[in-house]
């Protein structure tokens, strides 16, 4: 798809059956990310005591609920709902793709049939979600991911100008090499030794791009890190970072490599 992701429409799907409200502005400002929601759509039985806690918040994020009784004991009845308009949008030729949040696998193929029509799919879940589900996806976020950003947020004093003046400057807080699994540095690894240069040197934008493609649900948040840029400089032990002017003033392009290629 040649257009920018920001510029990108997106319809917005949520089970809130299978997903908890307690972080709808973290997920909301998540998807802004990617494009802008025009369609918002939650689909539950709201004649149930435990869809409550969500009519709070679907004013407050312009969410349009969507009725869904459920007819059998056990079955989630919003699944077959949101397929079925998910389905109508994407004839409608008004979206250019979807976040489908929920931590269910009857969603899996879905996201495989969207993609298939050019679309883009973004999934929101907990880390319970089904594998199925997250790799049919072209980017899943973990919901306690967001939620851990958000508390980091939170957690950051309003200090007065004379405490920011006392404030050290050395290294970023955010360095925890130990959390990042052998899994995940393979990742790192082979995918830089699959799209580098002559001279072992890939570009950081590739590489990020790269990794979401092979690992839907891959977050530098879950090791602490804001971005992907701070995560691979702590590990200085197997990369070497290369930062290089552009034709931008101000701008630099991030370059890296395995150490001993």
């Amino acid at each position: 798809m040649s257009q920018n992701t920001k510029e990108l429409k997106l319809a917005v799907l949520i089970d809130a059956d299978n997903v908890p409200y307690s972080n709808v502005k973290g997920m909301m400002e998540e998807i802004a990310k990617y494009g802008t929601p025009t369609t918002k759509r939650i689909y539950a039985d709201w004649t149930k005591p435990n869809a409550s806690g969500w009519k709070s918040v679907l004013l407050e994020h312009a969410i349009t609920p969507i009725q869904q009784y459920s007819y059998t004991v056990g079955k989630n009845s919003s699944d077959s709902a949101m397929i079925i308009d998910a389905m109508d949008l994407l004839y409608s030729d008004k979206v250019d793709g979807f976040c489908i949040v929920s931590s269910d696998s009857d969603f899996t193929r879905l996201a495989i049939r969207l993609r298939e029509s050019g679309m883009k799919v973004i999934g929101i879940g907990e880390q319970k979600t089904p594998n199925s589900f997250i790799v049919a996806c072209d980017r899943f976020i973990y919901i306690e991911v967001l939620d851990g950003a958000i508390k980091k947020k939170a957690k950051k004093p309003i200090a007065d100008s004379k405490k920011q003046l006392e404030k050290p400057i050395g290294k970023p807080v955010e360095k925890a090499p130990n959390k990042i699994e052998m899994q995940t540095i393979e990742l790192i690894e082979t995918t830089i030794e699959d799209i580098c240069d002559d001279d072992g040197w890939a570009f950081l934008g590739d590489v990020g791009n790269l990794i979401v493609k092979r690992k839907p649900e891959f977050d530098p948040r879950s090791y602490g890190f804001t971005k992907l840029t701070p995560m691979l400089k702590s590990l200085t032990d197997i990369l070497e970072i290369d930062e290089r002017e552009s034709d931008k003033k101000g701008i630099k392009h991030v370059y890296v490599r395995l150490r001993f290629s």
